[in-house]
């Protein structure tokens, strides 16, 4: 009986990424004889001998060739290693962003023949000087507004990558939909394809940004180029595919301006609606100043921590694309303080290397962070200012920090320091069983999507101390 099962069992085995195994066992005459790959895709069995010198035998073949039709078209499309290389939301973002991008090529079409109609194609009275003149002042306004809009709002894309995309979706439609008016006034022509042409910069700009932040994202196997190139090349198809019905839809539409606002205004309840959902399929498991504060806020009120699938789920989407007005991040020291009182009271029970001051009439939290300050760090800085945050409010808190919100009520605001420094105290106990929370329910701590400027300040543990 164990000889048999020892002839039974596989020699080896081998698997192509994550799909199933085949085995080995030996033949009669001493060759491998491998299953076929068909036995387990096709629902039949079969095997094959491997003789010296051949990869595969000649009743089988390799993995990347041996898969149905299906799969070898899809193999050009998605990464290498699909679905272990890309995270787990990759194929739903993707398949609500191609619908996006298909009804977004169809509304492109409109806008083109309009813009052409405008600037006087067909017409035999059109000047090309006039048409020229229009195009060149179109794309340099594009050019101008492209560099402005990247220096102002580059560096702050990152930390809301899903909410700037949705913003850039909803832009590219509202300049397509000034292209098809444009021809309608035609004394205000050239000012109104200036603006759209602007807006369409601004959208390259922010939906260039997001897309590689994304990409950063869905690579998991340090493959970012391999995912950004099959984007690509599913943009092309998606492309491809809008010209094509393009091409059947223009002359239906080109002479009854109704029909195409009609055409228009649906593909572009179509296109914010499949935008919509793409973002809204995206699970980041890093965490920005939204996601930190409902993750933040859970906790404080059940003591248990928003995985990040329940997180995302939860985020909004329509706001907090624009720089935070309570939060700010690594914020020069001369802007805190301006004497030896102030600094010493700044300093006073701040021993992580950041430090914080709470302005409660504006409700704003400005933290200096110190050059060995590190994510943890920053990390637990945005936590203690949301947390000051939270005083405010009126949500359930544990017993510590609902005794100190009943403190911030009733007590002066000019004594704000020194609930600072009660809450860092607190903090102490709380921060590393949140942290240990974050962690064991899939956050990535490692890293933050926290806006942070680049201003670093080093200080004394008591300044001044012995003088006063």
């Amino acid at each position: 009986m164990a000889d048999v099962a020892r002839r039974e069992a596989p020699l080896c085995s081998e698997q192509f990424g994550s799909g199933t195994a085949r085995g080995c066992r030996a033949a009669a005459d001493g060759t491998l004889q491998w299953e076929a790959w068909g036995k387990r895709w096709w629902g039949f069995s079969g095997a094959f001998t491997a003789k010296p010198g051949e990869r595969d035998g000649d009743g089988g073949v390799a993995p990347g060739t041996a898969s149905p039709p299906l799969s070898r078209l899809l193999a050009v499309f998605l990464p290498q290693g699909f679905p272990d290389s890309v995270s787990p939301d990759y194929l739903p973002y993707q398949l609500w962003d191609s619908v996006q991008a298909f009804a977004s090529s169809l509304s492109g079409s409109l806008a083109t023949h309009a813009v052409l109609l405008g600037i006087g194609v067909g017409n035999a009275k059109a000047s090309v000087s006039a048409a020229t003149a229009t195009w060149l002042v179109k794309d340099s306004t594009g050019m101008l507004g492209r560099i402005v809009f990247a220096w102002w709002m580059g560096s702050k894309m990152d930390c809301n990558a899903k909410q700037w995309r949705l913003f850039a979706d909803i832009l590219n439609d509202v300049a397509m939909f000034l292209e098809i008016v444009a021809p309608i006034f035609p004394l205000c022509f050239t000012v109104t394809v200036c603006i759209s042409n602007l807006a369409k910069c601004i959208v390259g700009v922010a939906g260039g940004a997001t897309r590689a932040a994304l990409t950063m994202h869905q690579a998991r196997r340090n493959n970012m180029a391999d995912v950004s190139a099959k984007d690509g090349s599913q943009e092309t198809l998606v492309g491809l595919a809008g010209l094509l019905v393009s091409l059947l839809m223009l002359p239906l539409v080109s002479d009854r301006p109704s029909l195409s606002l009609c055409c228009f205004f649906f593909l572009t309840a179509l296109h914010i609606y499949a935008n919509y959902r793409a973002v809204r399929a995206l699970v980041i498991e890093t965490l920005n100043e939204g996601r930190l504060w409902l993750v933040l806020k859970h906790f404080l009120q059940t003591q248990e921590v928003l995985g990040p699938t329940a997180a995302n789920r939860m985020e909004p989407l329509w706001t907090g694309f624009w720089p935070s007005l309570f939060l700010s991040l690594g914020v020069p020291l001369h802007r805190l303080t301006s004497s030896v009182l102030e600094l010493q009271q700044l300093v006073e029970g701040h021993r992580e290397p950041y430090l914080l001051r709470w302005d409660q009439p504006r409700n704003q939290v400005q933290v200096v962070l110190s050059p060995m300050a590190g994510p943890e760090t920053i990390l637990r800085a945005a936590t203690h200012g949301l947390l000051l945050g939270a005083l405010r409010g009126d949500g359930a808190l544990p017993e510590e920090l609902d005794k100190l919100r009943n403190r911030v009520r009733a007590g002066p605001e000019k004594e704000s320091w020194v609930i600072v420094k009660d809450t860092h105290h607190v903090l102490d106990k709380l921060f590393p069983k949140f942290l240990k929370g974050l962690q064991d329910a899939g956050w990535r701590t490692e890293k933050h999507q926290l806006e942070v400027d680049e201003w670093r300040a080093t200080w004394l543990p008591c300044p001044e101390k012995k003088v006063l």
